[in-house]
């Protein structure tokens, strides 16, 4: 009776340790997508540095949806979104910065225009990378 008792313990631990393998043709579910994000305080400049060169090596221009961060690929385009009033714009990476500590972004006067902060200065921000 015994070795009857370790069997079916047996065949139920063997039953609980083996998986399934996917049926023919199914196909498996795709691995959630990462999404980049930052949260923290941005500023925007303008007339100050129109005509300077940023250091993608461009002419910046302060009426292009341009931004500066510190670690950002060159190129790389964010959605920036004011935490204030909730106005968003996409900008592209073309310089480095900001200089000010605890700032995480600056945009040019265009960017700032469309995110309602030109007169603010400096506003809370969320930015959520879109393509590299």
């Amino acid at each position: 009776m015994r070795w009857a008792i370790g069997l079916a313990m047996m065949a139920l631990l063997a039953g609980c340790a083996t998986s399934r393998a996917p049926s023919p043709g199914s196909v498996p579910e795709p691995a959630p997508e990462r999404v980049w994000e930052q949260t923290g305080t941005a500023s925007w400049y303008g007339s100050q540095h129109q005509g300077r060169l940023t250091a993608s090596g461009e002419t910046f221009d302060m009426h292009a949806l341009t931004a500066a961060h510190a670690t950002l690929p060159m190129g790389a385009r964010v959605l920036v979104t004011n935490l204030k009033n909730g106005r968003s714009v996409q900008v592209r990476i073309n310089d480095r910065g900001p200089i000010v500590p605890g700032r995480i972004i600056d945009v040019s006067r265009a960017a700032a225009q469309r995110l309602g902060a030109v007169s603010t200065g400096t506003f809370p921000v969320r930015l959520r990378m879109v393509s590299t």
